[in-house]
């Protein structure tokens, strides 16, 4: 009875072995990227630079002066009429104000006595060419009466010069004289009004005009900032008026005294204004940019991925060898960032759409 219940125990054995299978295991794929996420991100490579220093100023605009006139009084008078207004564009030529002068009137006045002198010297000099002509009077009367008669000429072009520099015409008006703009431009300064007396040693003038295509602006520096700032530094200038509107320029000059009262020293910044955006007096904040500091680890500051508190990278090495690391950010200025550790030079990492691939990455 024995024997015939091992044969049988075996064959149950036997059976149950052959049925069993092996455990499941699970394998954890690894993240590679496809051709279209390929075409979707950009690579950049971690560089070794200066650290940008960002310094930020308060400015405010003005004219340039080397491209600006200012339009003095010629001659004493009454202003009749202020043909312009502040921030007119005028023409070279055109008439600003006219002005009715006492001393322009006495202009005249010469002029009329030098043109009858000159018809008197023309008379004389024609019968003292006919008396030579027959023999009447001599060669020496003759020429002494035609210099006289170009004498005449001289005294009156003379007074009409004067007249002409002094804004008056060619023929009397009144004592009337005309101011006019020496450049085309526009009245960036207006100083008087119609009625108004003005006399030619007042020692001011009437009218400023600039073209306004170039601009200054001027900035205070403080003196814990002083040292911080060179001349060629770039800067951007953001009008206050023009809050989304950046102007790029470099300090051209900075002043070596400080300002009494402020404390501050001053810097000057030359703008392109062909857009003429920039009016004088307006207020803007100008940034200085210093690349003379200590050196670091820079990548775009589009590549950064920050999450809880922290600031991570997508190290790319290939389409099937990419990795998180986190990074030490120090500063970001404009669209770079600054790190001290995480990476080394030459690093390439991903700085467009990296936080797909962030997001595969860290929920694996």
């Amino acid at each position: 009875m024995k024997l015939l219940i091992l044969p049988a125990l075996f064959a149950i054995i036997m059976f149950a072995s052959c049925e069993h299978k092996e455990p499941m295991v699970e394998v954890n794929k690894k993240f590679m990227l496809s051709d279209t996420m390929r075409k979707m991100i950009q690579i950049d490579t971690v560089a070794n630079c200066n650290i940008t220093d960002e310094l930020s100023l308060s400015g405010v605009v003005s004219f340039n002066d080397n491209n600006v006139v200012k339009v003095y009084p010629r001659i004493s008078g009454q202003v009749m009429e202020a043909k312009v207004s502040l921030g007119d564009k005028v023409t070279k030529g055109q008439v600003l104000a006219v002005i009715h002068s006492a001393d322009i009137a006495g202009s005249y006045n010469d002029l009329n006595s030098a043109n009858a002198d000159v018809s008197i010297a023309k008379r004389q000099m024609e019968n003292a060419e006919s008396l030579y002509k027959n023999g009447i009077s001599s060669e020496k009367e003759y020429n002494e009466a035609k210099q006289n008669y170009e004498k005449a000429i001289s005294a009156r072009n003379k007074v009409q010069s004067v007249i002409t520099i002094n804004g008056g015409g060619k023929t009397s008006e009144g004592g009337k004289y005309s101011v006019t703009a020496p450049i085309d431009g526009y009245i960036v300064e207006k100083k008087v009004t119609a009625g108004a007396f003005i006399r030619q040693d007042m020692g001011d003038n009437l009218f400023t005009i600039s073209d306004l295509k170039n601009v200054w602006v001027y900035a205070n520096v403080y003196e814990a900032d002083i040292s911080k700032i060179k001349e060629g530094y770039g800067v951007k200038v953001l009008p206050l008026s023009y809050p989304d509107k950046i102007f790029t320029g470099k300090i051209d000059r900075i002043s070596q005294v400080l300002d009494p009262q402020s404390k501050a020293m001053k810097v000057r910044i030359n703008l392109d204004n062909s857009e003429m955006l920039l009016k004088p007096d307006m207020f803007t904040k100008v940034m200085v940019n210093n690349e003379e500091g200590t050196r670091a680890l820079c990548i775009p500051a589009a590549a950064v991925v920050q999450q809880d508190g922290k600031n991570y990278v997508v190290v790319y090495k290939n389409d099937s060898d990419l990795k998180v690391a986190q990074i030490v950010l120090l500063k970001t200025v404009d669209s770079k960032s600054y790190i001290s550790g995480g990476l080394t030079a030459g690093d390439k990492l991903i700085s467009k759409n990296q936080i797909l691939i962030f997001n595969q990455l860290t929920t694996e």
